[in-house]
Parts: C-alpha cells; sequence; structure tokens
C-alpha cells in the first residue's frame, strides 16, 4: 500500500512537471520552462547573459518561452518585435515587474501603470531630470566626485563597484530630495542598501533571507518618508528634488499625491537612479582601462576643457558637459557593449497573436536589449569596444539602453552627467591601474568586472590642476 502510494505520487509529480515543461497549447512559441517557480532564474542569474540568451536564440529563433522569477515570459530578440512591443502596440504590453520587485519599489510607482496617471506623474518625474533641473546640480554633483576620489589616493586598493554605488547613491539622494539633507537622511540610506541586497535576491519570504530583512525594511522605509512628506507639507517647503516637484504638482486631472504615491515614487526612482548607472560606471572605468590609446584621446579632450575653465577661473558649468564628444561616444559604446538592462519586463493585457504565436493574458514579455545590442548585423563585430562606431546615429529600435516608448527612463540625462563629471576629474588628474587581472564577469543581478573592479589609483603627476 505504501509502495502503491509512493508510486502514484511518484507518477502524478512527473505528470505535473511535465505539462509544466511541455504546455499543451502548441501555439505558445518554443523553449523551456525550466523548474516549477524556480524555472530558468538560476540559470540567468549565474551564466553569462550572452550565452544564456544566445543558446536560446540559435536554438528557437527570435521568440521564445522561459519561466523567470516565477512568471512564465516570452522572450523576443529583435528590433521590429522589440518595436511592436514598446512602441507601435505598446497598449497591448503594459508596464510590469515579478511581483517580488513590485513589492519592494511600491505599486504606485510610475513603472507599472498606463493612461492619465502614468502620463501625470512622467511629466512631474521628467520635470526633475530636465537640463533646467539638472543644470543646479553639476556643482553638488562635482563636489561628490572631488571628495570621493580624494580617498581613493590613500587607500592600497578601490572597490570600483562599491565606490561606484556610494556615489551612485549619493546622486540620487540629491535628485530625490534636493541638497539640503533631513535628519532622516542617513537611516533612509542604511534601508536602501537592505532593501538593496533583498531585491536582488531570489524571493524566498523566509525567516534570516535577504528577502524577508527587505521585505521589513521596506515598512520601516515606507513610515520614514511618510513623516518627511508630512513635514514638508506642513512646511510649505516644496523645493528640492523629485519630492519637491511631486508635493507641488497638483494638476487639473490629478488631485494631490497621497503619501503612498509620493513614497512609491521617490523609492522607484532611486532605486532606478544608482544601481545600474553604478554598473555603467564600473564598465567604462574598465574598458578605457583596456584601451590605453582611447583613455589618452578621452583625457586630451579633458584637458582642453579644464584649460578654459582654469584661465576664467571657474568649475564645470552644464554648458561644458555638452562639449564632450568623445566622452559621450565612449558612454555609448559602454551601454550598448555592457547592456546593463539586459531586458524589460512587459505584461500581455490579453491573449495576443503575435508573430505566429500565442502569447496568453498575464504572461511576462521581455524585449531583450542585450541580444539587439550585441547582434553582428547591427553591429558589426559586436565584442570589440569601439565608440566610433556612434559618429553616426544607430539605425532606429537597435540602440536601447534606457528602453524605449513612453516607459524609457527619464533619468537619462542625469545617469550620463555623473558618469561625464566623474570621467572629467578622473581621467586628468588621476590614473588608475586594474589589480589581479580584472578578467572575468560576475552576475548579481547586473553583469559588472569580476570582484567589482579593484583598482590602484595614483595622482597623474601631469595634471593642470595645482
Amino acid at each position: 500500500m505504501i509502495l502503491s502510494s509512493i508510486l502514484l505520487s511518484s507518477l502524478l509529480l512527473f505528470f505535473l512537471l511535465f505539462q509544466w515543461r511541455h504546455p499543451k497549447d502548441h501555439r505558445l512559441p518554443p523553449g523551456s520552462m525550466g523548474w516549477p517557480y524556480i524555472g530558468e532564474t538560476l540559470k540567468l542569474y549565474t551564466q553569462n547573459p550572452d550565452y544564456f540568451f544566445s543558446k536560446r536564440q540559435q536554438r528557437y529563433g527570435n521568440i521564445f518561452k522561459s519561466n523567470i522569477l516565477g512568471c512564465p515570459c516570452v522572450m523576443i530578440s529583435s528590433p521590429e518585435a522589440a518595436k511592436t512591443v514598446l512602441v507601435s502596440q505598446a497598449y497591448l504590453f503594459k508596464p510590469t515587474y515579478p511581483p517580488s520587485k513590485e513589492r519592494m519599489i511600491g505599486p504606485e510607482a510610475i513603472f507599472f501603470h498606463q493612461g492619465d496617471y502614468h502620463s501625470i506623474l512622467r511629466n512631474l518625474v521628467q520635470a526633475s531630470f530636465l537640463p533646467s533641473a539638472l543644470k543646479g546640480s553639476v556643482s553638488h554633483i562635482e563636489q561628490i566626485v572631488m571628495k570621493m576620489l580624494s580617498t581613493w589616493k590613500n587607500k592600497k586598493k578601490v572597490n570600483t563597484l562599491q565606490e561606484m554605488k556610494s556615489y551612485a547613491f549619493e546622486v540620487a539622494m540629491i535628485s530625490a530630495f534636493g541638497d539640503k539633507m533631513d535628519n532622516e537622511m542617513e537611516g533612509i540610506k542604511k534601508l536602501f542598501l537592505c532593501l538593496e541586497k533583498g531585491y536582488n535576491s531570489l524571493p524566498l519570504d523566509l525567516p534570516l533571507t535577504p528577502y524577508r530583512r527587505a521585505i521589513k525594511a521596506r515598512k520601516i522605509l515606507s513610515e520614514t518618508l511618510r513623516r518627511l512628506i508630512e513635514r514638508r507639507r506642513e512646511s510649505r517647503n516644496y523645493d528640492g528634488g523629485l519630492l519637491g516637484v511631486l508635493l507641488g504638482g497638483k494638476q487639473q486631472r490629478l488631485n494631490e499625491l497621497s503619501d503612498s504615491q509620493i513614497a512609491d515614487n521617490i523609492i522607484g526612482v532611486i532605486f532606478a537612479a544608482h544601481d545600474t548607472t553604478a554598473s555603467v560606471l564600473t564598465w567604462v572605468l574598465k574598458y578605457l582601462h583596456d584601451n590605453v590609446d582611447l583613455l589618452e584621446t578621452v583625457r586630451k579632450e579633458h584637458e582642453g576643457i579644464r584649460r578654459k575653465l582654469v584661465e576664467i577661473g571657474r568649475g564645470l558649468i552644464w554648458d561644458n558637459t555638452r562639449h564632450m564628444p568623445l566622452t559621450d561616444r565612449v558612454i555609448q559604446e559602454t551601454l550598448r557593449r555592457a547592456s546593463i538592462l539586459s531586458f524589460t519586463f512587459r505584461e500581455a493585457v490579453r491573449d495576443i497573436e503575435f508573430q505566429g504565436y500565442l502569447i496568453p493574458k498575464g504572461w511576462k514579455v521581455l524585449p531583450l536589449f542585450r541580444c539587439i545590442h550585441h547582434s553582428a548585423d547591427l553591429f558589426p563585430q559586436p565584442n570589440i569596444f569601439d565608440p566610433s562606431r556612434f559618429e553616426v546615429p544607430p539605425r532606429p529600435n537597435t540602440y536601447m539602453p534606457f528602453g524605449n516608448g513612453v516607459h524609457s527612463c527619464p533619468g537619462s540625462e542625469l545617469a550620463k552627467l555623473e558618469i561625464l563629471i566623474l570621467l572629467h576629474h578622473l581621467t586628468i588628474s588621476y590614473r588608475w591601474q586594474v589589480l589581479g587581472g580584472g578578467d572575468g564577469i560576475q552576475y548579481g543581478p547586473f553583469p559588472v568586472p569580476k570582484g567589482g573592479l579593484r583598482i590602484k589609483v595614483t595622482p597623474n603627476n601631469q595634471t593642470l590642476i595645482t
């Protein structure tokens, strides 16, 4: 009797597993669903994403199914398909994240909405990142850069990724709250660090896991932001950063934003503004280090700007950052080559016929930016770091480091600005050497040089700075 029960249970488990990995509806795209719930998540976040995607692309074509973070999904890897999902038929594919990540950010954040609420929020968020708003941030960002770099020369080794996370987070905090820091800022920073660890971990809501600790931190963060929002409302102090814009952004079609709406969007923007930017900054230093001639040419570009600034006796201003063409191409090529955001999430709002296949309602749809950016047909010799390829604008829908359509990243100009300012001071005043060879890549979840790119920094004896 016991053996019969074990056999029956085993057969049932095998049947369910087979049904999971081989759904009945043959109109679904080809592909593998992996294991129940876990799917192919571990493979995606522990393998080289180039290998993960290219292996499936070669086997199944430009559209295939998978399961990531507990979500059945369809992955697409052609510019035409990406345009359909993100632009021309975007109304059929609502923006979304896996539930575990949405829970961390908050359901009322701009990333998860369409229609009027999204349009008005986007206008408010973009107002914080317009050139008119960013111009005033240049000197503040420059101060953060110079303070950080002054500590590097006294260290035997610098973990680039960790330093860049701290730098990008400081900039994100200024963009969110303004340059006048409230008493809660240190506490908010610590809560965000805990939140980040859980956000990038497996969503296991169990005691002592990073995810469970992050859930607790998220509740405390919400309460901390609520007190800060309440105090600024009472004082009518709307100046400073995105928070000030959201507090003062009452529109005809939208009543005053609630505390939870403001908090979710502040948290979402800080997430978007610091983690990915830190990864890009780390790769920039790696690529420049590995391309000595290019680094020297970039250095000369910034020395020319610095000579003019020394003559007139002032620091960088916004207009200077608009005249760094080579450095700008280096950033563009880094964004393409590293492809920090390998994909974005959308969700089918109904059953959709797509290129001869069925995408069921509720399934996630992932445009694969990495596959598009690394296509030899679109970018010849894609594994070669070559900023000169951006001397000619890329074809439409082939270069999407910040997404595409109405849900593209509104903070792209801020990210570029903090990279330009850092490179201006770093290339002129310092030299850096990668320690331990610097080869290898780690994934967690964004691809970054192994070990966070450990470097040794020394002052440049020929610097123009006295």
